[in-house]
């Protein structure tokens, strides 16, 4: 699986990075950064979740 963000709709809102801080981080500069592009399958729930909350649905997985 691949993390794939659209930084053109993400607007660093960080609630990807609440569901799935072992991914996603929102940093003081207030842009999010990928912290794991490849995350293992054990993470998979915790993505779709961040997924799912996304609200410029700017997350997306490659498989």
């Amino acid at each position: 699986m691949r993390i794939v963000v659209d930084f053109d709709k993400c607007k660093s809102n960080a609630l990807c990075m609440a569901e799935a801080p072992e991914v996603f981080e929102v940093r003081e500069d207030n842009f999010l950064y990928i912290l794991n592009e490849n995350p293992s399958e054990e993470l998979r729930p915790q993505v779709e979740e961040a997924i799912r909350v996304c609200p410029t649905r700017a997350v997306s997985i490659v498989d």
